[in-house]
């Protein structure tokens, strides 16, 4: 049998992990000060309410629900490396005559955005929406420093001085 001293420490162990597994869980109650601090995310919006907005915002046919629809699903799968699907909606992209050229302008865009990595708030679906409705959008890339006066250049070296 144990001997009694290692009976109260095995008690003891017990009895610690019991109290600190409590006291870990009444810390984080649901109703946290630091939760009411953060205001709540915007919910996303649905595609039928997004594709209003395009139809408003767009003019020809890239507005229309169909362009917009088959045309964002088309660069969000370039931009997720999956081509083969991107080419099939392609066709059907065509096949409702829609514009080539405003798939590529978009594409463009949110090439130079960039994917977005898991730490950013935004998603890759927020990008591709932005770029279809501005193809000319940069809004994520970060904003270039203003130019500053260039400083005068380094007069030479004088000779003898050993500057090299």
């Amino acid at each position: 049998m144990a001997s009694p001293g290692l009976r109260r420490l095995a008690f003891f162990l017990l009895a610690a992990f019991i109290v600190g597994a409590g006291s870990a869980a009444f810390a984080q109650q649901p109703g946290d000060a630091k939760n009411k601090d953060q205001p709540k995310p915007e919910p996303p919006k649905t595609e039928a309410v997004h594709l209003a907005d395009v139809l408003r915002q767009v003019k020809g046919p890239a507005g229309q629900p169909e362009c917009a629809h088959l045309g964002e699903n088309a660069i969000s799968l370039i931009m997720r490396n999956d081509v083969d699907a991107a080419a099939r909606h392609m066709d059907l992209y065509d096949r409702f005559g829609c514009p080539g050229a405003y798939v590529r302008e978009s594409l463009r865009c949110a090439l130079l955005i960039g994917t977005p990595v898991t730490k950013d708030s935004r998603s890759l679906e927020d990008v591709v929406r932005t770029c279809w409705l501005n193809p000319t959008t940069t809004s994520a890339t970060p904003a270039a420093p203003a130019p500053t006066a260039a400083a005068p250049p380094a007069p030479p070296p004088t000779p003898g001085t050993g500057a090299h």
